[in-house]
């Protein structure tokens, strides 16, 4: 049976960092792409970073660059996400997802229906 099992959201200060991990079981991360998803109350869910399954080339989206960073370890079969310089705006519930396409990085979410994990809440708050 495949599982993708988030780890280590919670409640963070303005500026403070986090690191989310998601345990993948039952399949192999290796050929996956692997992507992190949030979705903030009432808003659509949105890719924020990912990590090609090909050459592990990282791709983030605009307000997240250079406050995070995804990475991955397939002898783990782990993907992770750290994240830094949290503002009040990435509060969400942040998902992983994984898809079996090198090129999964530039698909749009709804192509993305592999494997998805059942979310982790974050939210940045003083």
């Amino acid at each position: 049976q495949v599982h993708l099992v988030e780890s280590g959201g919670g409640l963070v200060q303005p500026g403070g960092s986090l690191r989310l991990s998601c345990a993948a079981s039952g399949f192999t991360m290796d050929y996956y792409t692997m992507g992190w998803f949030r979705q903030a109350q009432g808003k659509e869910r949105e890719r924020v970073a990912c990590i090609s399954s090909a050459d592990d080339s990282t791709n983030y989206a605009d307000d997240v660059k250079g406050r995070f960073a995804v990475s991955r370890n397939n002898f783990k079969n782990t993907a992770y996400l750290q994240m830094n310089f949290l503002r009040p705006a990435d509060t969400a519930v942040y998902y992983c997802a994984a898809v079996r396409d090198s090129l999964g990085c530039y698909l749009p979410t709804q192509r993305w229906n592999d494997y998805w994990g059942q979310g982790t809440q974050v939210t940045v708050s003083s």
